[in-house]
């Protein structure tokens, strides 16, 4: 089969598009035959070497985290799908099992013809008809992220919030939803983002170095290093509520506030709720590629500025 790899640590440039074997499902595990696959920031920084002393790779790595597609064979202990069930979820490299949570969503790569997942665990799901297999392979992490950063931060009607990276997947994904919450919302963005951000949700358009507004009820923070917070930290009224997706894990010395909530957003257990709960949700997707076009599409979205979701069809 085909599929995108890394030969080796490094940069998207070095990634290829290669035949490698089809694999085999094993006791609890299915194949899907991919429809449709989605870019993540997780794509170029796992082959990328950052996190090799944890969870060290062994290539060729396969890439891709999002799915869409369709069950192709089933390994012995599966119940709950059957041969041809259309599903879509998100998984991991199996490189990452103890960075996974208690059930493990893994994979053997997306960005291919064949994937292998496992079959228990509250990531994967059959999609739904009134989904497509394109918006269904964009909504995965960017879907569940949205989805535990509302249950978290608990927003609600009349508050004010920053929304710092919203013209990302998860930030497209996420605006809809403080809308319905009733959350005044500034979001940072580039002048020619300004309508969609607005579109989505945003009642203020800001750039990426401009003032934040002052005395905001909280910031979600979805690109900046969380160490770099303490500019986002000092808006925040008393008593105000930052959280973050990025890494490294918050301290309190980061901001310098004790009267905030200063938290990462992380539900590696599907606690906050699992694929299911996103199929509702309506992902802004960017451009589509087919596969063999992939490598183009990752080096792309490492050098330029994406508005919303890549996605792959297989």
């Amino acid at each position: 089969m085909q599929a995108v790899i890394a030969p080796d640590y490094g940069a998207p440039e070095s990634f290829t598009l290669a035949d490698v074997p089809v694999p085999e499902p094993g006791q609890g595990q299915l194949r899907v035959r991919i429809t449709a696959a989605s870019i993540n920031p997780g794509d170029l920084v796992i082959p990328s070497g950052v996190y090799r002393a944890q969870a060290p790779l062994t290539f060729p790595h396969v890439l891709g985290n999002d799915f869409a597609g369709t069950v192709h064979a089933i390994g012995e202990g599966v119940t709950t799908y059957e041969v041809g069930d259309e599903v879509f979820g998100h998984a991991v490299p199996r490189a990452l099992r103890a960075m996974a949570g208690a059930q493990p969503s893994l994979t053997t790569g997306t960005l291919a013809e064949y994937a292998i997942f496992e079959a228990a665990t509250p990531f994967i799901a059959h999609r739904p008809a009134s989904l497509t297999a394109i918006d269904a392979a964009a909504l995965p992490t960017v879907g569940l992220t949205a989805r535990a950063l509302i249950a978290t931060a608990e927003p609600q009607p009349g508050e004010t919030a920053l929304v710092i990276g919203a013209t990302g997947g998860v930030g497209t994904t996420l605006l809809p939803l403080l809308r319905e919450a009733g959350v005044r919302v500034t979001a940072t963005g580039r002048p020619g983002d300004d309508d969609l951000l607005r579109k989505l949700g945003a009642d203020r358009v800001i750039g990426y170095e401009d003032d934040y507004p002052a005395g905001v009820d909280l910031v979600l923070n979805l690109v900046l290093p969380t160490d770099q917070l303490r500019r986002a930290a000092t808006v925040l009224r008393p008593g105000g509520r930052l959280f973050t997706i990025t890494f490294p894990p918050p301290r309190p010395d980061m901001i310098d506030r004790d009267d905030i909530r200063f938290e990462l957003v992380l539900d590696l257990d599907g606690r906050l709720g699992g694929m299911a709960g996103v199929a509702d949700l309506s992902p802004t997707i960017a451009a589509t590629y087919p596969l063999r076009d992939a490598v183009q599409a990752l080096t792309g979205f490492a050098q330029e500025h994406t508005v919303g979701k890549l996605v792959i069809t297989v």
